[in-house]
């Protein structure tokens, strides 16, 4: 069975996200659709028996898709999930979910009335170094856990804006938040607190924090402190570290340490966390079985409740709590 896959989108994810599922056996990226008919043509050009559409709906009605891949930015999120819930059509969208509070929750709902297969660009979770850190984990008593994503603000004017984005804490920060409830426990209590002034000296088009704080409480009893910044120049670093009884993992993009007082044991990623992301995704569809997916839409949700938990206390220097 070939799968049919459509791409909502041409930015870098979309193109990564096509490019691997052209290389995978019985699969075809047989349409695009994204903001202009030239930008969807010229995208859809590079894969064989691709077509490029100017909107969702002419993609859609055009043939039959086996699954959608969503890559646009925070601020276009909703209409596209609305359309493909109402066709039955499963769909992969990226992080985060939307650069506003609510409207997760109302897709949500109606994504779970249709049993529809979702699945979330949560990548850390796909990662060799994640599975091996949970391994490890199980026998140990976690303390405490420190996230990062420290580096500048992408050149985008949607990024820097924080209507459209959400923040960085939101846009990208968001998988330091997602891997730390996926290794460590969820999460019951946010506090935060936001810099800003420096990106704004260096573009007038930007209203994001500089830097932010957040301070967490987990339901295992455990705390956790993820901080970002999003204007140095140089030394850019994202992870999560978590402090045990026998000593400290350090969780990257490269792979994991583990640091105890006998030996420090570094496992570096072997496969491809994108690849694997795609390949559960493409087996839950064939199969209906979707346990190989790390982070359906639901799973998601909570991880977006955390990051906009962490603006609200921002915003307004109280405890966020949740249920």
């Amino acid at each position: 069975m070939t799968l049919q896959v459509g791409i909502i989108g041409t930015g870098w994810f979309a193109d990564k996200h096509a490019h691997l599922l052209s290389q995978q056996e019985g699969v075809k990226v047989t349409a695009i659709a994204a903001s202009s008919q030239q930008k969807a043509d010229q995208f859809a050009s590079t894969f064989n028996d691709a077509k490029g559409y100017s909107n969702i709906e002419d993609m859609l009605d055009a043939g039959k898709l086996d699954a959608v891949y969503i890559c646009t930015p925070p601020f276009a999120h909703g209409h596209f999930e609305q359309a493909l819930i109402e066709r039955n059509i499963p769909f992969l969208v990226e992080k985060p979910l939307s650069s506003e509070a609510e409207l997760p929750m109302q897709l949500l709902q109606k994504i779970e009335a249709k049993q529809l297969i979702t699945s979330v660009g949560y990548h850390f979770r796909y990662m060799d170094s994640a599975d091996k850190a949970k391994q490890l984990l199980a026998d140990r008593n976690i303390a405490m856990s420190l996230g990062y994503w420290m580096g500048g603000a992408p050149g985008g004017t949607w990024w820097r804006r924080q209507e459209l984005s959400g923040g960085q804490f939101v846009e990208q920060t968001t998988h330091i938040v997602d891997l730390l409830r996926y290794l460590v426990g969820e999460v019951t209590e946010v506090y935060a607190t936001y810099s800003e002034g420096i990106l704004a000296k260096q573009d007038s088009n930007a209203n994001v924090a500089d830097a932010g704080t957040v301070t967490l409480k987990l339901s295992n009893g455990t705390i956790a402190t993820i901080s970002n910044t999003c204007i140095i120049p140089a030394g850019y670093e994202s992870g999560l570290h978590v402090y045990t009884d026998a000593g400290k993992l350090e969780i990257g993009h490269g792979g994991l340490k583990d640091i105890t007082t006998a030996s420090t044991t570094e496992y570096h990623n072997q496969s491809n966390p994108y690849e694997n992301e795609a390949k559960a995704f493409l087996h839950a569809i064939r199969t209906g079985d979707v346990s190989l997916i790390r982070s359906n839409y639901a799973d998601a949700y909570r991880t977006h409740q955390v990051t906009m938990a962490a603006n609200e206390s921002a915003s307004t220097g109280k405890v966020i709590k949740l249920g």
